[in-house]
């Protein structure tokens, strides 16, 4: 198996893809990875494919890793992004010749895997969003390679995703819904971690804590969680939020401005506000808190800090964004996009905790990493079984 990826940057579908790569390694597949780009600029954040977290985590697992080497989707500064060189061909169709079955993480790498003279390979696309239409030319690449026949199926990792894709035009026979997992064994509870995470940064034990674990990206719209934020600490005198991932920085100047707009300069309320970028102990972050939010408007398919937070005990409270209902309903609270309506659920959630652990405990097998590998191996066996039976042993690679 070949994954190729558009780039290694912080983002929840990485984190899947990249664990649900290394589950299928362990269960016996043979699995590499290609990162178009080596080194991303975004989320107000340089962020180099070998200091990314999911990078060292395959490499670790003993999953083999290359980069064609582009920067922030320029080659030299001055290609655009869908226009790859000699080299970067032969690269490609090196590492494709070596394959029975491509994954591609999401639709861009299409625009690479569609480049003519490439070794004819099964691709299954893995979709983790519920906005085709805002992926620029990729739903296009992904149309393209559907018409050529190279896409044998499309996983959706969540009911949103396979709509919103069957809306816009992909076959449905194509669409197989493996909804997100995450590992229980890191995902969990633990008292232990909630004191050390809340002592470490001065958190009383008995604040109520909500925490945002996104990056700072218009879709996650932060300045609605900022005003929200605004009216609970307010009435929260004793609690806090924490923000976490790309972005979620002191050095983005983005970031401070929205701190400064929703806050108004208020001193009090701005120490209460814990900003701590991309974190790699997610586990001990969630423990920590009592409340897991999120405010997006667009894009969200099956959030994971949702499903993370969750199985650490913290309750969710969600927009109705994607599947974002379904994963909170028993769990939590879905709020309409207003900054008061979303504290006063905040505040719901946290009171609400210890009546909710029980569902929340009760729902574990549903979001277990374990499912959601083996649903993956079964669709990759299927169409590895389907294409060697119909097309034979794979020639050479032509000519590039």
């Amino acid at each position: 198996m070949l994954s190729v990826y558009e780039g290694f940057f912080s983002g929840g579908a990485r984190i899947v893809h990249s664990d649900v790569v290394r589950g299928l390694a362990e269960g016996g597949q043979s699995h590499q990875v290609l990162s178009i780009h080596g080194e991303v600029h975004r989320e107000a954040t340089r962020q180099r494919m070998e200091d990314d977290h999911c990078y060292r985590a395959l490499t670790a697992a003993g999953v083999g890793v290359t980069s064609l080497g582009r920067t922030a989707g320029l080659v030299d500064g001055t290609l655009a992004a869908n226009v790859f060189s000699g080299p970067e061909l032969a690269e490609t169709a090196r590492v494709t010749a070596a394959a029975d079955v491509i994954l591609a993480l999401k639709e861009q790498p299409l625009a690479l895997l569609n480049q003519r003279g490439l070794p004819r390979r099964p691709v299954v696309v893995c979709l983790h969003r519920s906005d085709p239409e805002n992926q620029g030319p990729a739903l296009d690449e992904l149309k393209a390679a559907i018409a050529d026949g190279t896409v044998a199926a499309c996983v959706c990792c969540a009911e949103s995703t396979r709509a919103a894709y069957r809306a816009a035009g992909v076959p449905p026979e194509l669409l197989h819904v493996i909804p997100n997992g995450v590992d229980l064994l890191r995902f969990r509870p633990d008292p232990a971690a909630r004191l050390a995470f809340r002592t470490a940064r001065g958190i009383p034990a008995g604040a109520p804590v909500v925490v945002l674990a996104a990056r700072y990206a218009p879709m996650k719209n932060i300045p609605l969680f900022l005003r929200a934020a605004h009216a609970w600490l307010a009435r929260e005198g004793g609690g806090h939020v924490v923000m976490c991932g790309a972005g979620m920085a002191a050095d983005n100047p983005g970031l401070r401005a929205d701190l400064e707009a929703a806050l108004a300069g208020e001193r009090e309320l701005a120490d209460r506000v814990h900003l701590l970028g991309v974190r790699h102990d997610m586990e001990a972050v969630y423990a920590a808190a009592d409340v897991v939010a999120l405010t997006s408007v667009s894009g969200e398919a099956a959030p994971l800090c949702l499903i993370e937070g969750m199985m650490c005990g913290a309750v969710p409270v969600a927009t109705d964004i994607g599947d974002s209902a379904s994963i909170v309903a028993g769990h939590g609270f879905v709020t309409p996009p207003d900054p008061g309506a979303i504290a006063l659920a905040w505040t719901a959630a946290a009171a609400g905790r210890a009546r909710l652990t029980p569902a929340l405990e009760r729902s574990r097998e549903r979001f277990s990493r374990t499912r959601m590998i083996a649903a993956y191996a079964a669709l990759l066996d299927g169409v590895h079984t389907s294409h060697s039976a119909h097309t034979g042993a794979y020639g050479p690679p032509p000519a590039l």
